[in-house]
């Protein structure tokens, strides 16, 4: 039933669309063997257009899809209808006589939605055309056969938490293949399969939007919805398909935090120095991110005077630390408040704040050991200069703050008391001279005084912590006579702390006035009366209050050949009198007496040298007596130190050098041995030429076979050159060559051939080591000259 219908409707779609066509087409006569002009021709004999078919169609024949029909067709059986173009004789067939058309097959839109095919209509005897080709199209009609699909599922989105309704997520989009121009194949409407109540589709656009407000992330962060389209318009019958949208709700700061707990508790030890952590708060925050970092504050005076807190590297964590050192004697507890702030706030969300939270904090303070405190931070002490030792300096006290009644010992820092100078009495802490102290010599003494605070263990035997320590637990401490430091056992629990005492020696007047130098003038022998021949300083070694003033005076009477004139600023003018030096050789020399102001009055008294000149009428120096230029041109003490030092370092590198050479010498000779080793000495030197009287032959030591018979006598030792000479032979007649000679011997080890004859002016000898010049022995010439050779 279901194919009469299809086949019905193919009917009616192509003989609806039949039509004659306007388009003026020419004849041909001669095509029918007729001749005469052509004829032009009004209308187009075929009665067809188009024709459709169903896609997707397949019966058990082929579907009759439309018919071509001719004007010419008389129905004589003499017309033949061909078929050319897309699918023609395979998709589709028609039949020659009729011109049905016919598919074969099934056929898919979405594959080829029309064939484009040409028709004629033919002579069926001859094949003559008819009727020119003409073009016709097949279209395939659509049906719903393709389900919509997402090319671009699944989705994934984000969306703020607390959002408002409709707040706009994402955008989905579906395809159907089918054709969108024909029924509602193609026409889509979205829903939601899934993820309602909190999200909704716009059923044509497909943007999915919140449905409900004030979703929270910290409740649920996380949500798939199922997104469904389905063709036809959504009716019943449509083909559908589905996307997944996961849905992710970002963060924001709409949560304050909140400390897990209202009271905080912590102890910390009284020792513990500023920066020291304490503890960590955390106030939690759902939040994440910026919008969880918190920033913490104490609220209280009392707690931020002693503790500070700070946030974190992350910024969640608030770190209590210690501020200010701490005392368990003055206060063991502290309470205050923190607070928690979020550092970001987004204004859209103050509704729900405010965002900070406050937890009360309590720190307690743990007692701990402490070193005895001393009741000064410095200590400054005075004592005079020259006092006997054992004279009181001052005194130090410290006490221990944990135990009052525990006992502190007393003792001074070695290194700071190099020349022990001081000691301190162990338990008054009372520090006394110990050598007599003076001022000029050092004004300041910087002391280092431990006080150290000692249990049962150590009250009875004490000896500060300062040296090395024992090495056998049983061995008893010992105490230094001033009380230094000795040793300290090694389980000891002694407290020690340490203290700065300055102790600065006052003057005393101990040090008569001097002369700033020594002055040795000279004055002209014309020179007028009065005159000043040189302006005298004194220097007084003590402090400036006791030599403020110092005093001059020089000879006094009618005889004084110079005044002296005391300026009262430290300086004294040397005046020539109204009475005029006798000129003499030897310099005058003037005593000048000074004393300073203080208590008591000490002086002094000191000598100028003034040598009398013959001057230039421009007053430079012409000539002066012996003694006077002697004493005035002369080399200063200084310049004779440096010449005889001189001198004697001359003298010195000249004794050095003595001595070398001699060692040298020295070391050239070497003890004789009775065990002669192989030994080959070379000397090499330049011969005379004729005028050389004292060349040896050496022939001999060439070879020793050839050596002169020995002289009767006792057996010579072969081992040590002899000492003596032998005579030599006459030298034959004729120019003397010119020598190069080359001394040399061989000694043999043991018994071996009797050695060469050695030239005596070697002068050597045999030891094991080589060969030196033996005494009493007779020397050897070394044979017959060698020939010179050419330069």
């Amino acid at each position: 039933m279901w194919g009469l219908v299809r086949l019905l409707l193919a009917w009616l779609g192509g003989w609806g669309c039949m039509g004659r066509l306007a388009a003026p087409a020419r004849a041909w006569a001669g095509s029918r063997g007729h001749p005469g002009p052509a004829l032009l021709r009004t209308r187009r004999s075929w009665v067809w257009n188009q024709f459709f078919v169903i896609e997707e169609y397949a019966g058990p024949e082929p579907v009759l899809i439309g018919k071509l029909h001719s004007d010419v067709d008389r129905g004589e059986g003499r017309t033949k209808y061909l078929l050319t173009g897309e699918g023609a004789g395979t998709v589709f067939v028609i039949d020659e006589a009729t011109g049905n058309i016919h598919v074969t097959k099934s056929l898919d839109r979405e594959e080829k939605a029309q064939y484009v095919l040409l028709a004629q209509a033919v002579d069926r005897a001859s094949n003559r055309p008819l009727e020119p080709p003409s073009e016709f199209i097949i279209k395939v009609q659509d049906i719903n056969d393709n389900p919509p699909i997402f090319p671009l599922g699944p989705y994934h989105a984000t969306v703020p938490e607390m959002s408002n309704v409709g707040t706009s997520v994402i955008q989905v989009t579906a395809h159907d293949a089918d054709d969108p121009s024909y029924g509602n194949s193609a026409k889509l409407v979205y829903t939601v399969l899934d993820g309602l109540p909190f999200f909704s589709v716009d059923p044509q656009t497909g943007v999915v939007r919140t449905a409900i407000p004030n979703m929270d992330r910290e409740t649920q962060e996380e949500f798939l919805v199922v997104i469904q389209a389905k063709d036809m318009g959504g009716h019943m019958g449509g083909l559908s398909g589905s996307t997944t949208v996961t849905v992710t709700l970002s963060d924001v700061n709409d949560n304050p935090p909140k400390f897990p707990q209202s009271l905080y508790q912590f102890s910390v030890v009284e020792t513990a120095g500023p920066g020291t952590l304490v503890g960590r708060l955390r106030a939690q925050d759902p939040d994440l991110g910026d919008n969880a970092l918190m920033a913490y504050s104490i609220l209280d005076g009392e707690g931020s005077e002693a503790f500070s807190i700070s946030t974190d590297s992350q910024g969640r964590d608030g770190l209590l630390t210690v501020r200010k050192p701490l005392d368990f004697e003055s206060r063991r507890s502290y309470s205050f408040r923190v607070e928690a702030t979020n550092t970001l706030i987004d204004p859209a969300y103050l509704r729900r704040g405010p965002f900070k939270d406050v937890a009360s904090v309590r720190v307690v303070v743990q007692d701990a050991p402490e070193p005895p405190a001393f009741t000064q931070a410095a200590y400054h002490l005075t004592v005079p200069e020259n006092k006997a030792p054992g004279t009181l300096v001052g005194q130090i006290s410290a006490a221990d703050l944990d135990s009052p009644a525990s006992p502190i010992r007393y003792s001074i820092l070695p290194h700071s008391d190099p020349e022990r100078c001081f000691s301190i009495q162990p338990e008054e802490g009372t520090i006394h001279t110990a050598a007599p102290l003076d001022r000029e010599a050092r004004v300041w003494h910087n002391l280092t005084v431990l006080a150290t605070e000692l249990g049962e263990e150590l009250e009875r035997g004490w000896v500060p912590p300062l040296v090395a320590k024992w090495s056998t637990p049983a061995a008893p401490p010992q105490i230094s006579p001033v009380g230094s430091p000795v040793g300290i056992p090694q389980d000891s629990s002694a407290q020690v702390s340490r203290v700065q005492v300055t102790i600065q020696t006052l003057d005393e007047n101990d040090n008569a006035p001097q002369l700033a130098e020594p002055y040795d003038t000279f004055v002209c022998d014309s020179a007028a009366p009065g005159q000043l021949i040189q302006v005298i300083r004194a220097l007084d070694r003590d402090e400036v209050g006791n030599s403020s003033h110092v005093s001059f005076q020089g000879p006094l009477g009618p005889d004084a050949n110079f005044t002296v004139r005391d300026n009262r600023d430290g300086s004294a003018s040397l005046l020539l009198p109204s009475r005029p030096a006798p000129p003499r050789q030897a310099p005058y020399l003037v005593p000048i007496e000074l004393w300073d102001w203080g208590q008591p009055a000490l002086s002094s008294t000191a000598t100028v040298t003034v040598s009398v000149c013959r001057c230039q009428p421009d007053g430079s120096v012409a000539s002066c007596w012996p003694e006077a230029h002697l004493s005035a041109a002369g080399l200063s003490t200084g310049a004779l130190l440096a010449i005889i030092t001189c001198m004697g370092a001359l003298l010195a590198l000249v004794v050095l050098f003595v001595a070398l050479r001699r060692q040298k010498q020295e070391a050239l000779m070497v003890l004789e041995e009775e065990d002669v080793r192989e030994n080959i000495i070379t000397y090499d030197d330049e011969g005379g030429g004729e005028e050389d009287t004292e060349a040896f032959d050496i022939t001999a030591l060439q070879n020793p076979d050839g050596a002169a018979p020995q002289a009767p006598g006792p057996p010579t030792r072969r081992d040590v050159l002899p000492w003596a000479r032998v005579s030599r032979q006459p030298r034959p007649p004729g120019p003397r060559p010119t020598w190069r000679s080359s001394w040399c011997y061989a000694l043999t080890q043991g018994r071996g051939p009797p050695p060469a004859r050695l030239p005596s002016s070697l002068g050597i000898r045999q030891t094991e080591a080589g060969a030196v010049p033996a005494r009493g022995a007779p020397a050897y010439d070394c044979g017959p000259p060698l020939p010179s050779t050419p330069p």
